[in-house]
């Protein structure tokens, strides 16, 4: 018996050549991604795309939102791609985007966790985190926040004194041309660490210097392509060098830099006096010491420190970057606005919000920064948690994720699941 089945594996072997079984697989391969990529009936249309890859190539990651527009032109307000085995939906249009957040907000509540996201911070923190363990890192971090000043006139205060040695900072360059990048940033973060961290470091400190450029790297590293095949191909990247090694390796210096900053605070640590964030966390922690299903516990609290650290540091400063941009574009803006502030605020005084009514045209400036230097091309994504019905179309359930954005003069984008808002191709007016 054995030596019939012998005989016959040699003469299959003799008929089916290594050449055949390759292409033998090839093609079973290929049939399987196709079966598995069709659409569902009544899902928005799109670009084909490659086998496995999808539309993959067809996105300039680093630039995604001059993609989208063209996409968006080509095939109308609701289209979809494939990105690798991500399925994602864009919409166009500020009635639309309303519709998905605000009257079916619970069909797309969820946050899907991306294999780059799922390595770096697995299901922990205030971004990516979903359900109960959201609700209820969002509502201790809320409560906390305003207890350390959120929305107070005491944070409005620091504020003023960080503000103060920024401009100390900036005088020491005598005049001349320098890049302000890190010092802003280094101002604005100290802003979040005084809440966080309870203290403030100064522009001359290395480590945090270090640390300020890790987090602008990583940022500029997950738009990288190397680091977005890594969400299509974890088992394979993974074993591979390159850019997507680097943003794992920096994301654990800055959880070790917040892992230090937790154990120094333990040293010294009195439940009696909270000081800051993460003695707050650390008495939340000590209530829960007898529950294991607890979702306040050291990894959480080093995660949800970024996460206030990473959108207390990058959105405000890359802000007040555009702002100082367009105040050199636009110096007849400039002067205006001079003028206002010699007029109400006067030499040698802090802003403060008291002086906001008596400032219209700085206020309308501030304003106009921001609807022109959107900072978040794509932002957060989000994930359709039911099968949706949606601007006539059908989104089957978990079939992708979602980004929110805007942009002045153009429709909003909301992705897969999704959001995200159309930016445009050529350079924007600033209206005066």
């Amino acid at each position: 018996m054995l030596a019939a089945m012998g005989s016959l594996a040699a003469a299959l072997w003799a008929v089916l050549s290594p050449l055949t079984l390759l292409l033998g697989t090839v093609a079973f391969l290929l049939f399987s991604d196709f079966f598995k990529r069709r659409r569902p009936k009544n899902y928005p249309p799109g670009p084909w795309g490659l086998p496995f890859f999808g539309n993959f190539f067809h996105v300039d990651f680093e630039k995604s939102h001059l993609d989208i527009q063209l996409f968006v032109k080509k095939y109308g307000n609701l289209f979809s791609l494939e990105l690798g085995n991500i399925s994602a939906v864009l919409i166009t249009g500020l009635p639309l985007i309303k519709e998905a957040l605000i009257h079916m907000d619970q069909n797309f509540g969820s946050r899907p966790v991306t294999p780059i996201r799922e390595r770096i911070f697995k299901k922990n923190g205030l971004i990516m985190s979903n359900g109960q363990v959201w609700k209820e890192q969002r509502r201790f971090t809320l409560t906390a926040l305003r207890n350390f000043g959120l929305g107070k006139k005491s944070l409005e205060e620091r504020i003023q004194e960080e503000a103060h040695h920024l401009t100390e900072a900036i005088k020491e360059e005598n005049g001349q041309p320098f890049d302000p990048h890190f010092k802003i940033n280094n101002a604005v973060s100290n802003i979040i660490c005084s809440i966080t961290f309870g203290r403030r470091f100064e522009y001359q400190d290395g480590q945090f210097q270090e640390l300020l450029k890790l987090l602008d790297e990583v940022i500029r590293l997950e738009a990288s392509k190397t680091c977005q095949l890594y969400n299509i191909f974890p088992w394979i990247m993974k074993l591979l060098p390159g850019p997507h090694q680097t943003l794992f390796s920096h994301w654990e210096k800055l959880k070790l830099f917040v892992s230090h900053m937790i154990e120094k605070h333990r040293r010294d640590w009195n439940p009696a006096e909270t000081r800051d964030f993460i003695d707050a966390y650390l008495k939340e922690m000590s209530k829960h010491t007898d529950n294991p299903t607890s979702s306040f516990h050291e990894e959480n609290l080093i995660c949800s420190a970024l996460d206030l650290f990473f959108a207390g540091t990058e959105t405000t400063s890359t802000t007040l970057r555009w702002a100082l941009l367009y105040m050199a574009l636009y110096p007849e803006i400039q002067e205006k606005v001079q003028a206002e502030i010699d007029g109400v605020i006067g030499h040698g005084q802090q802003p403060s919000t008291a002086v906001r009514e008596s400032m219209p045209y700085t206020n309308a400036v501030i304003h106009e920064v921001q609807r022109m230097g959107n900072i978040v091309p794509l932002n957060v994504p989000r994930e359709v948690t039911v099968d949706s019905t949606f601007a006539g179309y059908h989104l089957p359930k978990e079939s992708g994720h979602a980004l929110e954005n805007s942009w002045p003069d153009l429709s909003c984008l909301f992705s897969s699941l999704p959001l995200c808002k159309n930016l445009p191709s050529g350079p924007q007016t600033m209206r005066s």
